[in-house]
């Protein structure tokens, strides 16, 4: 999702975009990353790859998180330095931030506390990662930077109804709950989480914005999306997929982190800020999803 917004917005801006996908080269693969690096020779690179998902996939699968992820940091960050690429941009996650961490929460809070358990092990390779690129910069001197993006969403996003995150994941459910005519559809949690959410292609034009205007060791925050909580999310989601049925909020699954908006002072202070609203990027989002993603086999509806 994140990749192909920045590729749309870097053939906007007129650079010379090069991708690589899986079948090219494996980025948990040392050998493989230098190589690619080596031949193809990028001014830049941003490392958007990574093995994401919601809370199940987090809980269910935490050998794959962290491992994966601290192979592709550690093999394109080394490989970028090697072959003196001039910048490189490492996306964090909202999630690198402490549970109990203060309300927005700022850059400095990162590592003043416990993770969250239900993505600690993402969490600790997206921090493995950061520390990688302020590391390479404090000893040798290259322009590495790390942003940290709230919650994304937008045309792209792993639609599963298990293991994607909560607005792919609960659009997909409510889509389908549509088309099914159920009365029903149950959502893990009390509903009463907080989240921020800022569309994806806002993200992508900050992330280009930081490549030209950001390089400092001290991590940044790509925020200033809307905050909802779950349950009016889920209102929010239902008026657009057109489904009028009920929801039954399951206590007994995880909520995760009571409250997780990001402070965006830094960023706009330095000039950037957000152009799509919730209502407008997820109304986008849903008309991407009946256009490409609806044709893939139905997740079912509890």
């Amino acid at each position: 999702m994140v990749g192909s917004a920045l590729r749309r917005r870097l053939v906007e801006l007129g650079a010379e975009v090069l991708t690589v996908s899986r079948q090219d080269c494996d980025l948990r693969d040392q050998s493989q990353v230098r190589g690619w690096i080596a031949k193809h020779r990028p001014e830049a690179i941003i490392v958007a790859a990574g093995l994401v998902g919601g809370i199940q996939a987090n809980r269910t699968r935490p050998a794959e998180f962290l491992y994966d992820n601290l192979l592709i940091a550690a093999n394109i960050i080394k490989a970028s330095a090697a072959c003196e690429v001039r910048k490189l941009l490492y996306l964090g996650s909202s999630c690198i931030y402490p549970r109990e961490a203060p309300q927005p929460v700022e850059e400095e809070h990162l590592l003043s506390g416990p993770f969250e358990p239900t993505n600690e092990w993402y969490a600790l390779a997206k921090v493995t990662g950061i520390k990688l690129c302020q590391a390479f910069r404090r000893q040798y001197g290259h322009d590495f930077i790390a942003a940290v993006p709230t919650n994304l969403y937008g045309p792209g996003d792993n639609f599963d109804a298990i293991n994607g995150h909560v607005i792919p994941a609960l659009m997909r459910r409510l889509h389908e709950a549509r088309l099914q005519g159920a009365l029903s559809v149950d959502i893990w949690g009390t509903g009463r989480a907080q989240r921020e959410f800022l569309y994806v292609e806002d993200a992508a034009d900050a992330l280009c914005w930081l490549m030209e205007n950001y390089s400092a060791e001290e991590i940044i925050n790509v925020a200033g999306g809307q905050s909802v909580n779950i349950a009016e999310l889920a209102a929010l989601l239902a008026g657009i997929v057109g489904y009028s049925g009920e929801f039954h909020f399951d206590p007994s699954k995880p909520d995760g982190i009571p409250r997780k908006v990001l402070s965006a002072a830094r960023i706009r202070a330095l000039g950037w800020q957000p152009k799509i609203a919730l209502q407008e990027g997820l109304r986008r989002t849903y008309e991407w999803f009946l256009n490409h993603s609806v044709k893939s086999a139905p997740a079912g509806v509890t």
